[in-house]
Order: structure tokens, then C-alpha cells, then sequence
């Protein structure tokens, strides 16, 4: 059970990634909310260094995986983003945007000083997840179309943060906070999989 819970989620974040920077360049545009984006890359830069300098395992070598793919977004952001600023602060879309990746470090950077590596990984990527599962939907209103989304990545999204609550929140013991974070995702997550087809579709 835990071994397939692990392979899914893994799998399932893998899917997430490759089809957020197909849908990028294939839209121009980011399909990742920044600052689910921001978070993201954070989490996975801090935990990747950790784990091969000091807790060298499968894992460490996955993190580091989604981290490049991760990078790529990150590159679609800065090359396509501006033209998602409103025309008064496109101007402002360099510095603004280092301002929100330098934030999101620090937030994730916070978690990791305040608690030991297991609970601060946990706890920082489940408050990241429900962030980038309220945030996907804000998008898609944003947006008010299917641009640089898919149901690919919705469905993906939902199976990739179910599979991690399951295993960390019931099989490894009881554990609310990981269950109650895990329920806000998929709230989210569920309401993104029903909203998404009833938007314009993307030329």
C-alpha cells in the first residue's frame, strides 16, 4: 500500500509538470499560479539539498526531478507572464515577480528552521498544496478561459496531493492536520475538475 501510494503521487506530480509546460509553450503563457509556483520550486530546491547532502533516499532524487521540471515553468512564467500583468504594472513584472519567488523561499525557508525536516516538509507542502489548489481556480475565473489548462493537469493535481494525505494522514497513523489540509485540496481540487469544462475553451 505505501509503495503504490508513493508511486502514484509521485507519477501523478510528474504528469502535473510535464503537461503545465506543455500547455506553457503551447499557449504562451504559465500554467502554474505564481505563487503556488513560487512555493513549489522552493519547497522542492530546499528539501532536494537537504536530503542528498544529508538523508540521501529515492525521494531526494524525485524532488530533484520536479524541481527541473519545475524550472521550466518558472522559465515560461518570466518569458510569458508579462502579458498577464495589467498594462500599468507590466512595467513592474521583473521586480515583482523576484519579490514573490524571494517571498516564497523565505515562507518555505521558515517551515524547514521551525521544525524538524519530516514535519517541516509535511506541514509546508500541504499549506502549499491547498494554496495552489484555491489558486488554480482563482486562475481559471481569472482567466475565464482554459488557457495554458488542461484536465489533464486538474485530475492529476487532485490524484498527486490524495495519494500523499492517505499515506502520511491515515496509513502512517492518524495525523489531523495532514487530513484536514488534504480535505481542503481536494474540495478545491474537485471544484476545479467540475468547473473547467463549463470555461471557453483555449484557441
Amino acid at each position: 500500500m505505501e509503495l503504490f501510494l508513493l508511486l502514484l503521487s509521485g507519477i501523478a506530480w510528474s504528469v502535473v509538470y510535464i503537461d503545465c509546460i506543455r500547455q506553457g509553450f503551447r499557449a504562451k503563457t504559465y500554467a502554474m499560479p505564481l505563487y503556488a509556483l513560487g512555493l513549489n520550486i522552493a519547497w522542492e530546491t530546499i528539501y532536494t539539498i537537504h536530503d542528498l547532502l544529508f538523508d540521501v533516499s529515492v525521494q531526494a532524487f524525485v524532488n530533484l526531478a520536479w524541481m527541473c521540471l519545475d524550472a521550466v515553468i518558472v522559465y515560461t512564467y518570466f518569458e510569458f507572464g508579462r502579458r498577464e500583468f495589467p498594462e500599468r504594472a507590466k512595467k513592474y513584472f521583473v521586480p515583482f515577480s523576484i519579490l514573490s519567488f524571494a517571498a516564497c523561499a523565505v515562507i518555505q525557508l521558515a517551515f524547514f528552521l521551525a521544525f524538524d525536516p519530516l514535519p517541516a516538509a509535511q506541514y509546508s507542502a500541504f499549506a502549499q498544496n491547498a494554496a495552489m489548489s484555491i489558486l488554480f481556480v482563482v486562475m481559471l475565473f481569472r482567466r475565464n478561459s482554459t488557457r495554458g489548462q488542461s484536465m489533464t493537469i486538474a485530475v492529476a493535481k487532485w490524484i498527486g496531493t490524495l495519494a500523499p494525505t492517505v499515506l502520511q494522514g491515515v496509513v502512517w497513523g492518524f495525523n489531523p492536520y495532514i487530513v484536514l489540509m488534504g480535505l481542503v485540496c481536494s474540495v478545491f481540487d474537485i471544484l476545479y475538475i467540475i468547473l473547467l469544462p463549463k470555461f471557453p475553451k483555449a484557441e
